[in-house]
């Protein structure tokens, strides 16, 4: 009977719906502030779970404000991850979350490689603008 009964919890266990995703945690202090190109935005970077990233998967988030300093939510961000030195991109594409407040949840961002990898930004809405952030992965 205990075998039977541990049976049937590991099969319980293993049967059971995956956990729900954990949401990203960002520190207080940002990585870099960019300028967008035409300089209309100020863009506040945060990545997690590490800051700077590493290798692998990671999150970013975007805090975008205008030039005076007030949040943009009004905005679509479009975002390639993508490596110069090697002509290519990552073959998953990022998933993007507006939060409010101007904050942007950019998930899943893949930076498989060392090196020095981009994130290329399309930013689009009531206005169109661009930005880039280049990190070197170790």
């Amino acid at each position: 009977m205990k075998w039977t009964s541990m049976i049937i919890m590991a099969s319980a266990l293993g049967c059971s719906a995956p956990n729900a995703p954990v949401e990203a945690t960002f520190p207080e202090a940002p990585l870099t502030t960019l300028k967008s190109d035409n300089g209309a935005l100020a863009i506040e970077i945060r990545t997690s779970p590490e800051q700077p990233p590493g290798r692998g998967i990671s999150s970013v988030e975007y805090t975008i404000t205008d030039q005076g300093g007030r949040p943009r939510d009004d905005l679509e961000l479009s975002v390639v991850p993508w490596m110069p030195a090697m002509g290519h991109g990552a073959s998953t594409k990022p998933t993007i979350e507006a939060k409010g407040e101007g904050r942007y949840i950019v998930s899943g961002v893949s930076m498989f490689m060392p090196g020095r990898w981009e994130l290329r930004t399309a930013i689009s809405g009531p206005l169109e603008d661009h930005t880039t952030l280049a990190l070197d992965i170790p």
